[in-house]
């Protein structure tokens, strides 16, 4: 039966997606280590596992489909993951009409029609050159073998040979593409799902010269790995817009007009989809204001599921169009979650932390056993990613920490869990990470019988300097206010290792493997060693406005004996800064610093 063969092949190719998902993600644009394309193809598969795998035994296609299609449009993430939720769809419905068991070339060629028919309908404006380049060639190959009448099996390879050559042709079919020799990395990642898919069916372990249509496989593929081993991004389109805004949304009436407010999309951004059923809807739109966008939903219906993040911009290097001001805002931009137990471990955490509800965080830790009765007065919850921050954050008073931040942003749902684990009548909340704020209001306002204020924090230092200033008598509105302004007056610096070739703010070159210092999103300095680019822009930082106390925080990759020698150094070199040295213990960040 076709249910038995997707309960058996789904799993496996969603599983080569996951594990690729950190090749994919180290092939984006900015510098800096973060994620993106394969982080949310993985995170909407895996939905779609998870509801096959508890379809009942001799469930019928009609079951399947749906399954399909509620578990990829609630898991979507990203623009990415919006459409490859629309092109599973249109599969699942079209195979709802396979009367024969295999199935045939020509069932399998109209399931693909249908699914290019659904994904472009969820499309307002189609890019060729994108994964629609890939359902859309397949479907065309379907029907083209259809009408030879090519056996089933060879159908299949034949398909992801064309998938692959599909992915090799997007930079011919997209400018940008072409101009920073690269492949589009939404198309790369649903090759890799077809393949891996077919395989699965077939029994295909690896690819063999002794089969030409394998043989051939291998062939495209070597001609998108002369393109993937430079780099690969998703957001091809060169959107002008900073915040990948996406959400559910589920409407309270049944005449929600999807026409209008996809229009209404349309005003406050591009890349607009509006998918789903009423009164089910996934929202995705890049847009400069997402709290317009929540605002206008959320007064015809609910929404949930939150997912705000900050797009890589990196205008001059891509595009004439943005303005100068935006170039530099880009070169901070997406810093989110990629793999899973390294990091877990890098940071101090249990492993598999990051596996959790929200695929790329949200692991949620508790100072003591959870509290039952009566709720207390006032409670802290922050955001951090090392063991080290954490520490000092409890220290200090918070009592729920949320791990996330810098490479992996918490979900609204891991915030509002931690918010309900606090169980107190009134909770400050620190996001710490300026792609964390967005959850953060969201779940504030989302929570019910607790009363709750974000200090709008870009960094666990920022935190810090606010905890430091907690009066438990202060009335909440005037303690959110105290602190903020607390944290308005820690400047923050960040140091790590550029992972591909990119510029500075100033335009200069920077090579994969250089040291580069980060400050308020823009990479100012750029080195080979660690020390000295820390040395550099703490100088830079105190010439343009000069402070007394210096916080270090040192990662996980930055041992003790390099970490005193460093300590000293910077003694040294400002005789009159204070210095607070402590381990943070983040990952990928040897060293965070702030200064006030």
């Amino acid at each position: 039966m076709i249910v038995d063969v997707i309960k058996h092949c789904f799993p496996v190719a969603a599983s080569a997606v996951e594990q690729r998902s950190d090749e994919i993600n180290k092939l984006n644009v900015f510098p800096v280590p973060d994620g993106d394309t394969g982080t949310n193809m993985s995170l909407t598969l895996k939905t779609v596992v998870t509801e096959i795998i508890n379809l009942p035994p001799r469930a019928s296609m009609k079951k399947a489909a749906e399954a399909i299609t509620h578990g990829s449009l609630m898991g979507a993430r990203g623009n990415s993951g919006v459409i490859t939720s629309q092109i599973l769809r249109g599969l699942a419905e079209g195979l709802m009409s396979v009367k024969h068991d295999p199935i045939t070339t020509e069932e399998l060629a109209l399931a693909w029609r249908n699914a290019k028919k659904v994904a472009y309908k969820a499309v307002r404006k189609p890019v060729q050159g994108t994964i629609l380049t890939v359902v859309s060639d397949v479907s065309d190959k379907a029907d083209e073998l259809a009408r030879k009448k090519v056996p089933l099996d060879t159908a299949l390879n034949e398909l992801v040979k064309e998938s692959y050559e599909a992915v090799a042709r997007t930079p011919d079919l997209l400018p940008v593409l072409k101009e920073n020799g690269v492949v589009d990395s939404g198309a790369f990642g649903f090759a890799i799902f077809v393949e891996a898919f077919v395989n699965a069916y077939l029994g295909n372990e690896t690819t063999t010269s002794f089969d030409p249509s394998i043989a051939s496989t291998a062939d495209a593929k070597e001609l998108v790995n002369a393109h993937v081993h430079i780099q690969v991004n998703e957001d091809w389109e060169g959107s002008q817009y900073r915040y990948c805004t996406e959400f559910l949304f589920k409407a309270n009436n049944k005449n929600f007009n999807e026409k209008r407010n996809l229009n209404y999309l349309a005003s406050q951004g591009d890349c607009e989809l509006l998918v789903g059923k009423n009164p089910d809807y996934k929202i995705h739109v890049h847009t400069n204001e997402p709290d317009k966008v929540l605002n206008h939903m959320l007064k015809q219906g609910q929404v949930f599921e939150v997912f705000i993040h900050n797009m890589d911009l990196e205008a001059k290097d891509r595009t004439e169009s943005i303005a100068a001001d935006q170039e530099a805002d880009a070169l901070g931009a997406k810093k989110r979650g990629t793999s899973g137990g390294a990091k877990d471990k890098a940071a101090g955490f249990p492993e598999g932390a990051y596996a959790a509800k929200g695929g790329a965080s949200g692991l949620v830790q508790k100072q003591g056993k959870a509290k039952k009765g009566p709720k207390v007065p006032r409670a802290f919850v922050a955001v951090c990613a090392g063991s080290g921050e954490a520490e000092i954050l409890r220290s200090l008073g918070v009592d729920i920490i949320v791990q996330g931040g810098q490479t992996m942003n918490p979900s609204t749902a891991d915030l509002l869990h931690a918010i309900e684990e606090a169980h107190a009548k009134e909770v400050v909340l620190f996001p710490n990470n300026s792609n964390v704020r967005m959850a953060a209001e969201a779940a504030a306002s989302a929570v019910k019988g607790t009363q709750v204020g974000v200090v709008p924090t870009k960094t666990v230092p920022q935190a810090f300097s606010a905890m430091f200033v907690n009066e438990p008598d202060l009335p909440l509105s005037d303690l959110l206010g105290a602190m903020e302004i607390a944290a308005g007056e820690v400047r923050g610096g960040e140091v790590t290792t550029a992972v591909r070739d990119s510029k500075a703010a100033d335009n200069s070159k920077i090579k994969k493997g250089d040291i580069i210092g980060i400050e308020d999103d823009d990479i100012c300095v750029v080195g080979k060693t660690v020390g000295q680019v820390t040395l550099e822009l703490i100088k830079k930082m105190q010439t343009d406005d000069e402070g007394d106390t210096l916080t270090l925080l040192a990662g996980a990759d930055m041992d003790d004996a390099h970490y005193k020698k460093l300590v000293k150094a910077i003694e040294r070199a400002f005789p009159d800064l204070e210095v607070d040295a402590q381990r943070g213990e983040q990952p990928l960040y040897p060293i965070i610093f702030s200064i006030e």
